[in-house]
């Protein structure tokens, strides 16, 4: 018999604050596809900002 999920894993990506430079999300997400751009909340900043997804 065959494996089954044999797919792309999922790998962890951060968040990180573009104005504040600081780690502040972490996902799980298949590799491939855009990078994201998100607006999240940062605590540093108490403000919502763009955030950057970014490998570590």
């Amino acid at each position: 018999m065959g494996k089954k999920g044999k797919g792309k894993k999922a790998e962890v990506v951060f968040l990180v604050c573009e104005e504040s430079g600081e780690y502040n999300y972490a996902l799980r997400r298949k590799p491939g596809g855009e990078k994201l751009k998100l607006k999240k909340y940062c605590p540093r900043l108490r403000r919502h900002t763009v955030h950057a997804e970014k490998k570590k």
